[in-house]
């Protein structure tokens, strides 16, 4: 018996080093060279509010981009998305509100997944290009621009990833359409 606890207590010490001291100061120091420091994108409104850009944000009226939905009512305290599967007959039902509001505030527009169903994290700040794009029209017409001022907007917000689909940050984007109008 002693001969197995021994190999036990030292590969449990060895991992608990590793794992809890030498892989999280790796990451912290990954970290400490991205432009924020590790410490996320703070961005402040024309107001003074401060949001911080890598958590998505609820925007409701028909003057902004709407977010893709949380699962977590965007409550950065808890993450996690919804659990519910595919066909859950309570997940399609969500969905297919989620499509009539949308269709309604959006008449016309091809709607994108990501735009009536909420990420992993539930709090997803970016949207997919199609998902910006599908809601020019009514953001032009309710703050009363040119679509192709909108779409310029759109167009200047959308990151292209070395890896990975382009994408809009939504926050970024509705702070700076609240800076065309002022």
């Amino acid at each position: 018996m002693k001969q197995h606890i021994l190999p036990a207590i030292r590969l449990t010490l060895v991992l608990l080093i590793l794992c809890a001291g030498i892989y999280p100061l790796l990451l912290s120091g990954f970290a400490r060279l991205t432009p924020e420091k590790g410490k996320g994108e703070k961005i402040t409104d024309g107001n003074g509010k401060s949001y911080y850009a890598n958590i998505g944000q609820r925007f409701d009226s028909i003057i902004y981009f709407s977010s893709r939905p949380s699962a977590v009512a965007y409550n950065a305290a808890g993450s996690g998305g919804s659990n519910k599967e595919p066909n859950n007959p309570d997940y399609l039902k969500e969905v297919q509100q989620r499509v009539e509001a949308f269709r309604q505030k959006n008449p016309g527009a091809v709607i994108p997944a990501d735009i009536v169903t909420a990420s992993g994290s539930g709090l997803d700040p970016d949207i997919s290009v199609a998902a910006a794009n599908a809601q020019v029209a009514r953001i032009a017409t309710a703050r009363k621009l040119s679509q192709q001022t909108v779409q310029d907007l759109v167009n200047q917000h959308t990151n292209r990833p070395l890896l990975g689909p382009r994408k809009v940050n939504v926050l970024k984007l509705n702070i700076d359409l609240d800076n065309l109008n002022h």
